[in-house]
């Protein structure tokens, strides 16, 4: 999909009731699929998968399968709260650091977002479901359309899995660190370094103590799993729809 056609169909399973959750990977998912049953069962379950990797769009194209464009989850945020004040959906926000969803929800307010609640639960690494009851029965009273949840990967991914039904007919999207850009609290990286796949290395520069791990030890994998994909037939690395 193409960044409009996915804000389009998100309102899609907003407006139907259908509730779900969206996922976005990038490489960072992929190497993390490799190895986690339980990622791989919530993406597995997911209603919408929209590609937040620059190196996924090129990998797509050498796998034959192409996708059209990035659906950056920075660029798809603010663009989506503009479709949900026009449509008067209610937004919960989820995760992020400390004071950042309230300040990303003031922010987008000024918009004319309906912002219905905030919340930055700590949740372990594995998620353990009984620390989401507070937090989901908080959501369940809000009546959101839209949950927008920014634990990061791979925590969201199975915290949306594990709640989709309890906070029917309330869409989630994972946003990962989508509400830091929004609050103003971190930097986007230029839009050329974007386009050129080098946006793993602004962020880099920007929090190197966070993130030295998942850049310089653990997403170079992507590159073995694309090379071991790339040797097998089409028929069998080619999902059809």
């Amino acid at each position: 999909m193409t960044c409009s056609q996915a804000i389009d169909a998100i309102e899609h399973l907003v407006e139907s009731g259908a509730g779900g959750f969206v996922v976005t990977p990038n490489v960072d998912h992929v190497v993390n699929l490799e190895r986690d049953p339980a990622l791989r069962q919530a993406y597995e379950a997911a209603s919408l998968a929209l590609v937040d990797g620059q190196p996924l769009v090129w990998a797509s194209r050498l796998l034959g399968a192409p996708l059209p464009e990035r659906v950056a989850g920075a660029d798809l945020v603010p663009l989506l709260m503009e479709r949900a004040a026009r449509h008067h959906w209610r937004v919960y926000l989820v995760g992020a650091g400390p004071g950042v969803a309230e300040m990303a929800a003031e922010k987008l307010r000024r918009i004319g977002v309906e912002i219905v609640g905030t919340d930055a639960p700590l949740l372990s690494s594995r998620v353990d479901p009984a620390e989401s009851i507070a937090v989901v029965e908080r959501i369940r009273r809000a009546r959101p359309n839209l949950v927008l949840v920014a634990f990061g990967a791979p925590k969201q991914e199975r915290w949306m899995f594990q709640v989709q039904e309890q906070i029917r007919p309330a869409v989630s999207i994972g946003v990962g660190a989508a509400l830091d850009f929004v609050a103003g609290r971190v930097k986007r990286a230029p839009r050329w370094m974007s386009r050129s796949g080098l946006e793993w290395l602004f962020r880099l520069s920007q929090e190197p103590h966070r993130l030295w791990r998942r850049y310089l030890v653990n997403d170079p994998r992507f590159l073995l799993i694309l090379l071991r994909t790339l040797r097998l037939p089409r028929a069998a690395r080619v999902r059809q729809p």
